[in-house]
């Protein structure tokens, strides 16, 4: 039976007998699961090898983000780097160092 014909036999019994307590609950998951697997259908990851797709993608966004972590480290330790020369030059500058390198 497919998860369609489950969802409409239990939606006959909740007419018919008023809809208790269980047969809404199950109503609900049955609803549920057949959403996500239609949603899961639609962005092609209803086959076999969805699990392992994702998984690799997982992967490689956490190489990617840990590159552009890496990568914003280096800028801004040059950035201190070259604020620091910056700033010895200008000290030199300011209090005669520059006569004695001549």
């Amino acid at each position: 039976m497919t998860k369609g014909a489950v969802l409409a036999q239990l939606m006959a019994q909740g007419q018919a007998e008023g809809g208790d307590l269980v047969t809404l609950r199950a109503i609900a998951e049955e609803a549920g699961e057949l959403g996500a697997s239609r949603a899961l259908a639609r962005l092609g990851l209803d086959d076999a090898g969805a699990a392992k797709d994702m998984a690799e993608l997982r992967e490689l966004l956490g190489a990617w983000r840990d590159a552009k972590r890496s990568a914003w480290k280096a800028v801004l330790g040059w950035v201190a780097r070259i604020g620091g020369a910056l700033l010895l030059a200008a000290l030199a500058t300011r209090y005669g160092f520059s006569d004695w390198i001549k």
